[in-house]
């Protein structure tokens, strides 16, 4: 009973109506939003909306991270948009199944934790770059279709989307300053919505984007060959959906668990990703992963538990199978207020005093992944281009910091202490330390303050005890672990070992395990 009790998070207080109020709230917002992700990938409007029940459902009970939201994306979508126009919707689901099983594998492996490797900058330009993109995406509401010629609204139809636009954001603002007891979004939409259809404005609906209007998610097996060809056409675009999927999710959940100062799963949040799109896929939906501006809206609404997704989920399916005729009719401008106050909520304005008080290499990576999130859409390769170039400059700058103290003992002997790592990038400034030609016949190299790190540091002390062996001269290796004086080949008995003194480390090598 416990364990049941542990995953619907029973055990936390949970305040129902904020839970249920904000639930309904990120079901109007996930409508359009879906809506436009199917269509970004070529597919029928149903089936993102399938796909953000099924995602939403599976991910609000079984998931990580307690009110994060999960649906149809636009991360998604571009991934399969090539695959749809080529091969089609059945090969789409049988992708996204095929990437569910990979994300399921990645949790079970425990790989999740690998999303700490994610530096703070990197996370500044993922958000920032989010945050532009949402707000960016608003602005295709303040367009029509003309004549089969998109141009912007202009006149009258203009003032009134701006008017609406306007409002939602003022009562999304002040209200709150009032009273919390009910979500200031869902209010904003109610109210719009009302003045809308009371005093009969002319303005873009819902409606006037695709018809909303469906049965249950069938269940339906991907009509396609289940053959080796066929595994070879999917499973590149099903690795790549699985990966973006994976990073957009973790990182909304490290998101989410700044803002709400708590911790959620990764790995378990990996597992439940993955089998929602297994589902997806097999309940006629083009998959996703979390969704960082209906997270944002649950979370701003107050919403703490597991409920609220749950909710949203059930109540998109509602509006879909009972409510179109009315969801229809509501203001995109409404909707579209509400995201642009999460964009603006998103936006890591914090970013700005730092400038001045953050290195340069950090700044620099921010703005780049920010940049690159922007221009190109692609979440997962701005993030790993960020983490590239981060760990890039990390081994820059540790390889600076290696130094050595020399010194000549009474005896006559030359000492070596050497300070900081020793690994690839640091190599050629270890190297220029010594003067074999010149140094003593006694020579002492001390790595207490050191650490050897990887196959590269190992191979420079192959080549430094040559070197000394050549000109004729003793060397002594002091301090080095147990896997260092395994792996030299060249130290024959040049090391000194002290059992007590020596560290104990591994070294990164394919011969260690």
């Amino acid at each position: 009973m416990n364990q049941y009790l542990r995953l619907f998070d029973f055990k936390q207080k949970v305040d129902y109506k904020i839970e249920v109020l904000a639930g309904l709230t990120v079901a109007l917002a996930l409508i359009p939003e879906a809506v436009a992700f199917s269509m970004i990938a070529g597919l029928p409007p149903l089936v993102g909306l399938y796909a953000a029940f099924v995602m939403g459902l599976i991910t609000a009970i079984f998931g990580g991270r307690p009110g994060m939201i999960s649906g149809a994306t636009g991360a998604v979508a571009v991934v399969i948009v090539a695959l749809a126009k080529s091969h089609g919707i059945e090969y789409v689901l049988a992708t996204v199944v095929l990437a569910g099983t990979i994300q399921i594998l990645v949790g079970l492996l425990r790989l999740g934790k690998l999303i700490r490797l994610v530096p703070h900058p990197v996370m500044f330009g993922f958000v920032n770059g989010l945050a532009i993109i949402i707000f960016m995406s608003q602005l295709d509401q303040f367009k029509a279709d003309v004549n089969g010629e998109v141009v912007w609204l202009s006149g009258q139809p203009l003032m009134m989307m701006l008017g609406l636009v306007a409002l939602t954001i003022a009562i999304m603002v002040f209200l709150p300053k009032l009273t919390k007891a009910v979500p200031a979004s869902l209010v904003a939409i109610i109210v719009v919505f009302l003045l809308v259809i009371g005093l009969g404005l002319e303005t873009k609906t819902v409606g006037d984007i695709a018809s909303i209007k469906g049965g249950f998610p069938p269940f339906h097996l991907p009509a396609v060959p289940f053959n080796f060809e066929t595994l070879k056409i999917i499973f590149p675009y099903a690795a790549i959906m699985a990966g973006v999927g994976l990073i957009e999710s973790l990182l909304t959940l490290n998101l989410i668990d700044e803002i709400t100062e708590t911790r959620g799963r990764g790995n378990k949040e990996c597992v439940a990703q993955g089998a929602a799109n297994m589902l997806s896929g097999l309940f006629s939906g083009m998959g996703g992963c979390a969704m960082i501006g209906q997270s944002l809206i649950n979370i701003s609404a107050g919403a703490r538990a597991r409920l609220s997704g749950m909710v949203a989920a059930v109540m998109l399916l509602v509006f879909i199978m009972f409510g179109a005729p009315l969801i229809e009719k509501v203001p995109m401008a409404a909707l579209t207020g509400v995201m642009i106050m999460v964009a603006v909520g998103t936006f890591e304005w914090i970013s700005f005093r730092m400038i001045g008080k953050m290195p340069k290499q950090d700044i620099f990576v921010g703005v780049l992944v920010a940049a690159v999130t922007v221009l190109l859409h692609n979440l997962a390769l701005a993030v790993l281009i960020g983490v590239v170039i981060s760990a890039l400059v990390f081994a820059w700058e540790s390889a600076k910091r290696i130094r050595a103290r020399k010194y000549i003992d009474e005896k006559g002997a030359k000492h070596y202490e050497i300070y900081g790592p020793l690994f690839f990038g640091s190599i050629t400034a270890f190297n220029e330390k010594f003067d074999v030609l010149h140094d003593p016949q006694e020579v002492v190299i001390d790595f207490r303050e050191s650490r050897v790190a990887d196959m590269s540091g190992i191979e420079a002390l192959n080549k430094l005890t040559e070197r000394y062996k050549k000109a004729g001269k003793t060397l002594h290796l002091k301090h080095l672990s147990s896997d260092c004086r395994k792996l030299l080949q060249n130290a024959e008995d040049l090391i000194e070992v002290n059992i007590l003194e020596d560290p104990t480390y591994h070294v990164v090598t394919d011969q260690l395990k």
